[in-house]
């Protein structure tokens, strides 16, 4: 299977967001055509034949996990995510798809069981003591596989120049985030533990960010 297009299938996802404000709308096309995730995501997913069910942890307004579904790389989409403004664009977005969005902290959520979960960005942001456990809750979900996009906190001066951008950002939003990037070797831990094989691969395409992709697929896939 050859991943699709890019640019037929952004125009597709930005469409279906014609209700939410222009910033937003903004936001969906430019984050899917600019960020190296989702190339690699969509060659990824050809390759397998699809992703069959995916929960998207994180998804913020939904647009990664709907140019999946879009693409014919996904049978549906569950979504979950803090913000509340998020999901409702997220909703509106999947009327009448195979996709549903729900407010929920990682924190302490549930991992709905799926085919691929599937969590970008996200792990950095949480409190140290949070992340393990909910790696774990992935890994027990997840029936074939799940895709991590993590910042690799030993990737020299990718890592030092994401650091600086990562913490100026948290003192300009004062949203309470957090930035603890956890070493690669212990987010791939608890997925060898459930009998995951993993591989871990940049994920930076243009950007100066220490930006990888953990693939974890379980043996008996």
């Amino acid at each position: 299977m050859e991943p699709p297009a890019l640019w037929p299938l952004v125009e597709r996802v930005g469409a279906r967001y014609a209700a939410a404000p222009a910033w937003s709308r903004g936001f969906v096309r430019g984050k899917l055509l600019s960020d190296p995730v989702t190339p690699a995501l969509l060659r990824l997913a050809a390759g397998w034949g699809g992703l069959g069910r995916l929960v998207d942890l994180g998804c913020g307004r939904g647009q990664t996990g709907l140019a999946l579904l879009l693409a014919g790389l996904a049978e549906e989409v569950t979504g979950l995510d803090l913000d509340p403004a998020k999901i409702r664009d997220a909703t509106e977005a999947a009327r009448d798809l195979p996709a549903r969005f729900a407010v929920a902290d990682l924190s302490v959520a549930e991992v709905p069981e799926a085919d691929t979960a599937m969590m970008l960005d996200v792990l950095l942001q949480m409190e140290e003591a949070t992340q393990l456990p909910l790696l774990r809750r992935i890994a027990g979900a997840a029936r074939r596989r799940v895709l991590v996009r993590a910042f690799d906190p030993a990737a020299g001066w990718r890592a030092a120049l994401g650091s600086a951008m990562e913490e100026a950002g948290r003192r300009i939003r004062r949203d309470g985030s957090h930035f603890r990037p956890m070493p690669l070797e212990a987010l791939a831990a608890p997925f060898q533990e459930a009998g995951f094989r993993v591989q871990v691969a940049p994920c930076w395409g243009w950007t100066p960010l220490p930006n990888v992709l953990l693939v974890a697929e379980r043996a008996d896939s």
